[in-house]
């Protein structure tokens, strides 16, 4: 009797987290409430990165989208940061917020346009918010950032008190710097009032500690 081919079974990836069926991490999300619409500009070599944090975030925020690519259409982009999710061609009543620190002596050596001051009054209510994030490197965002002026119009928004990283699967290129899943869950803490001790961030938080120990575990596939 022939020994049945692996081959097909190790290529095969899952719809929803896109990692190889045998590392699939679906069951290690886990849903939370939240007003604030997310949107995940995801870099395309981080679609089937086994260490990337870009689709469990996704899976565990249900006013999420994903938009995959490096540089948009300007029409497309608009789109996706200003449209109306649930009446397309329509624009959103909500405000679009880039998840992004403030470089201002980089933006100005790289050309970059000046963000936009946050709405006011601010803090704004979170359902009025829609927060983008750009899920890559920090040179990869850094890219995607100069390559997409839509992005470099945004208002952007600082996070405070941040903690040190968990991450302990991918090396941090500067101090302070977080996984997208992380800095994620920092900012909707901030813009839904959860705290850090409320259920939907430690919800997230053993997500993510989950995430990075079952990484741990086996070799990067």
């Amino acid at each position: 009797m022939s020994t049945p081919d692996p081959r097909p079974f190790l290529r095969a990836r899952c719809p929803h987290c896109h990692r190889a069926l045998r590392t699939c991490i679906c069951a290690l999300a886990q849903t939370v409430p939240h007003e604030a619409e997310v949107l995940i500009l995801m870099h395309p070599l981080e679609v089937h990165e086994a260490k990337g944090t870009g689709h469990l975030l996704h899976l565990c925020l249900p006013r999420s989208r994903v938009l995959v690519g490096e540089q948009w259409p300007a029409d497309a982009l608009q789109e996706a940061l200003h449209g109306d999710w649930a009446l397309p061609g329509r624009d959103s009543a909500r405000h679009s917020l880039l998840l992004y620190p403030e470089t201002d002596t980089q933006d100005a050596a790289l050309g970059l346009r000046t963000s936009a001051p946050l709405p006011q009054p601010w803090p704004c209510a979170a359902r009025q918010l829609r927060l983008v994030i750009i899920d890559g490197t920090w040179r990869k965002s850094r890219k995607m950032l100069y390559l997409n002026p839509a992005l470099q119009a945004l208002p952007r928004l600082p996070l405070h008190d941040v903690p040190a990283s968990g991450y302990a699967i991918r090396k941090a290129q500067q101090p302070g710097q977080l996984s997208t899943f992380e800095a994620a869950a920092l900012a909707l803490a901030q813009l839904e009032g959860w705290g850090q001790a409320g259920q939907a961030a430690q919800t997230l938080a053993r997500v993510f500690e989950s995430f990075v120990a079952g990484r741990m575990q086996r070799p990067a596939h």
